[in-house]
């Protein structure tokens, strides 16, 4: 007992020896920045980082974009009445081809042959009157303001004979354009109000292709390409890029192309899935391994190069085609030496020893 008392003493007694010496320090109360670092040893001997490169060149590229869509008829109209009459007769059969101008409906013609003969009627005595005036005004016997009243009259009537005629000839319903008749037909002996359907002519010669393209890719179209199209029915045919559009689709971000496909056997269908191979404006452009590509830390895509004085340099570069051989890239030099191993350890600015891909380790 007595010798762990004796050893507690003379522990006690060291402690406040060594705290009445002043050599304590307290955590946060010394002044870091007075105690110099340790000194960093630099081995001014070390190999530089060698990396490894390969002189590539770039290479015409021809590209094509594939679109998918569907076919649609160059033109669909409803014709209708536009004035009301009961179809008296109709001279269209579903199916049938008619021509611009060809009859479709007649309607009743009802009191429009009387109105236009009343209306010939007054203009011819509207006619009389201003000649007459005319006349007396040039011997004297007629006044200016007379000869400007029968004018008005003779015009109001030339006006009325102008509009029955126009009215009479609304009762034959013709055909706006040229194309193949379906449904939906107006009944003989319906009654046709204004707007309502007398025939149904469908065009299809041209037949359009509609499709979508990226708003990436789009650009690159150009109207009056040619492009293969190739139809869900079996047929392969040549199109003619006639349309892209102007503004994109708000939800899917996509443009619309059209390309126009001649039918005039009328043997292609509108409504028919199609796949269209588009070709695109050749480029020069550098084939690479997707491995090679790397990326800044703002996320723009690029490459590492040596320079001429062996310095290491990054290039931004776009990716336009990509297939089982590798990713084709714009934005190089025609010429340039690329880091194919290494890329990843080096920074812009670097002087590096570039080791050939052909240079046994």
């Amino acid at each position: 007992m007595k010798l762990q008392l004796l050893l507690a003493a003379l522990v006690s007694g060291g402690i406040a020896a060594w705290m009445w010496s002043g050599d304590l320090v307290i955590a946060g109360s010394a002044d870091v920045s007075a105690v110099p670092p340790p000194a960093l040893r630099v081995d001014t001997n070390a190999e530089p980082f060698r990396v490894r490169v390969r002189t590539i060149e770039a290479e015409p590229l021809e590209r094509s974009l594939r679109m998918r869509g569907r076919t649609r008829a160059d033109a669909l109209v409803q014709v209708a009445a536009e004035t009301v009459g009961r179809v008296e007769e109709r001279f269209v059969e579903r199916g049938d081809l008619v021509s611009e101008g060809d009859v479709l409906c007649q309607l009743d013609q009802g009191t429009r042959s009387a109105e236009l003969q009343r209306a010939e009627a007054e203009q011819a005595r509207a006619q009389l009157e201003f000649d007459a005036a005319t006349k007396l005004l040039g011997r004297g016997f007629e006044s200016a303001t007379r000869v400007a009243t029968t004018k008005a009259a003779l015009d109001g009537a030339t006006a009325a004979v102008a509009a029955a005629t126009e009215e009479l000839e609304r009762t034959t319903i013709r055909a706006p354009l040229s194309g193949r008749v379906q449904e939906p037909l107006a009944d003989v002996g319906a009654t046709l109000l204004v707007g309502n359907v007398c025939a149904t002519i469908v065009d299809k010669n041209p037949i359009v292709v509609v499709g979508e393209v990226a708003e990436r890719r789009v650009p690159a179209v150009r109207l009056g390409a040619q492009a293969d199209v190739r139809l869900l029915t079996g047929e392969n045919v040549r199109g003619t890029v006639t349309f892209i559009s102007s503004t994109s689709n708000i939800e899917t971000r996509t443009f619309t192309v059209e390309l126009e496909v001649q039918n005039p056997e009328e043997r292609l269908l509108a409504g028919v899935t199609a796949e269209a191979e588009i070709p695109l404006p050749d480029v020069q452009a550098h084939r690479l391994s997707p491995g090679i590509l790397t990326l800044q830390d703002d996320g723009t895509v690029g490459v590492r190069t040596v320079t001429d004085t062996n310095e290491v340099a990054f290039v931004p570069v776009t990716i336009v085609e990509q297939n089982l051989s590798g990713f084709f890239v714009t934005g190089l030099p025609p010429k340039v030496t690329i880091i194919t191993v290494g890329q990843d350890y080096v920074i812009d600015g670097q002087a590096v020893p570039p080791v050939p891909e052909d240079t046994k380790a």
